[in-house]
């Protein structure tokens, strides 16, 4: 039977519905699409190059809550409000994984929560 523990850190912002930060199973880590919500101020960043390393550090914190760093993520998703900020995203995005990126998709998507201009879902391996 697969056990399912939820993740949770003060690190990141709290979740804003009725899921979790992170789950693991297995030894696999599923981290909810991360909003460039900085987790001391409530408050986005207004360009995407800040937004992208926003949500990339709440990323990192909860990994990092679990002894983990974005070394193990295995896929990330990047949804991104419009597609023609998908290279200022990816220059960011390259600061965070400079040697074995991990397997990725990007979207543009018609809506963001909170009107953000990225959010990235993360898939991490023990």
């Amino acid at each position: 039977m697969t056990m399912k523990k939820i993740i949770s850190t003060d690190l990141a912002p709290k979740a804003i519905g009725p899921y979790s930060q992170a789950t693991e199973a297995n030894g696999t880590i599923y981290i909810s699409g991360q909003l460039p919500i900085n987790p001391k101020t409530g408050e986005m960043p207004s360009d995407i190059q800040a937004q992208t390393r926003q949500a990339l550090e709440n990323t990192k914190a909860i990994l990092e809550s679990q002894g983990l760093t974005m070394e193990n993520i295995v896929k990330a998703t990047v949804l991104l409000d419009k597609i023609e900020d998908f290279g200022a995203m990816n220059e960011v995005y390259a600061e965070f994984f400079p040697t074995n990126p991990p397997a990725r998709a990007a979207f543009e998507v018609a809506n963001l929560p909170k009107a953000a201009l990225v959010e990235i879902e993360s898939i991490a391996a023990r």
